[in-house]
């Protein structure tokens, strides 16, 4: 697949569909892994990168799943390319720092991607929309199962996977779910539930992770132990977790729909009357406004019909996907000005909020994540 039709396609994880797709935006897990007998990327010379790159590449390009896939060197994508992938979470912020030595493939879902030389010789990621982390795991463990069979990984016998990050040594998995919890902030029950979360070893972060703004209203929440664990445990763990969370988020709804509907309605009409007649708007506001128009659409203030148009403009208003799609340099202030545009034009086809027709959201609380 070419860079352009990349560029012009949406991944399948982006489109607003899977299990408790109205709170769990996507599942993710991504495995760390190094060649035996080389340095770890940050300690490796140029030369010796080069040589893990070209050991690495074709075997991963050779994948049944990587047929017609989307594989570049670093070097050879624009820093504005590279953002664009960030913004998908196709590739890590540190990985679009890279540049000679380090690739990514991916497929053409944008389901499964490999960063080659990131911070491990391999950083492979599966991507599914909702609640299925369990069959993002099978996939990916069928590919690692896979590269194994043709690369000798460094391994221990009591440590397990080893790491460049002495923090991803054993299993060298990470599972995360990112969820929309808008309802958890507007009730200030969300540093309560973070709290809880975080006392029983998993980490929440930010739209793009570590260090990152939770903006939107969008957390991850992963593990954080990899060693002493099997890898379909902390999967079961965290899922079983994620439940919990969507039953907080659920129950917050209701609670805002019996006791503070003014208060919902205010802020669903207030990100509507915003979006659709601003003429200048940074992404930050953007995602934040957006997210009350996204949980208008989850309780029924705008018919379901619009919750693709929302989901799509998440992702379409980031910086570098407007700029991307613009064809030009674009200043912060212009960026702000399309951004602004853009969703005017989509939401020109959405009614008003209708206030009276508000019920809980559509997500049963029996729904199953898929096995």
């Amino acid at each position: 697949m070419k860079t352009p039709g990349l560029f012009s396609t949406s991944g399948e994880w982006l489109k607003g569909e899977g299990p408790y797709h109205q709170i769990v935006i996507s599942s993710r897990v991504r495995f760390a892994r190094n060649l035996k007998n080389h340095s770890f990327p940050g300690w490796a010379k140029k030369a010796e990168r080069l040589q893990i790159l070209e050991e690495i590449k074709p075997v991963v390009e050779a994948l049944p799943e990587m047929q017609d896939s989307f594989s570049e060197y670093l070097q050879d994508l624009s820093a504005l390319e590279k953002q664009v992938l960030v913004e998908r979470h196709l590739i890590s912020r540190e990985h679009a720092a890279k540049g000679a030595g380090s690739a990514v493939v991916m497929n053409r879902k944008q389901t499964l991607s490999i960063m080659v030389n990131e911070e491990d010789h391999l950083r492979m990621q599966a991507l599914r929309p909702g609640l299925q982390l369990k069959q993002t795991f099978k996939m990916l463990d069928k590919v690692d199962s896979a590269l194994e069979g043709k690369l000798d990984f460094a391994f221990d016998p009591n440590l397990g996977f080893l790491t460049a990050c002495p923090t991803n040594v054993g299993t060298g998995m990470r599972a995360s779910a990112m969820v929309h919890l808008p309802a958890l902030v507007l009730s200030e029950q969300i540093n309560q539930v973070i709290q809880a979360v975080n006392k029983i070893g998993l980490a929440v972060r930010g739209l793009y992770g570590e260090g990152t703004e939770a903006m939107g209203n969008l957390f991850q929440v992963s593990n954080q132990i990899t060693l002493g664990e099997k890898e379909d445990e902390i999967v079961g763990r965290l899922n079983k977790v994620i439940e919990q969370v969507i039953e907080h988020e659920q129950n917050a709804r209701h609670l805002l729909l019996q006791k503070k509907i003014g208060a919902l309605r205010d802020q669903v009409g207030r990100g509507y009357g915003i979006l659709t007649h601003a003429h200048s708007m940074t992404s930050k506001e953007a995602l934040n406004l957006l997210s009350f128009i996204k949980l208008g659409v989850d309780l029924s203030f705008f018919p379901e019909s619009c919750a693709a148009a929302v989901d799509e403009l998440f992702i379409e208003t980031q910086p570098a996907h407007l700029q991307k799609g613009s064809q030009q340099k674009l200043a912060a202030e212009e960026r702000d000005s399309l951004r602004a545009g853009i969703i005017r034009e989509k939401l020109k086809s959405f009614p008003k909020p209708d206030i009276d027709a508000a019920r809980p959201e559509r997500d049963g609380p029996k729904e199953k994540d898929d096995e």
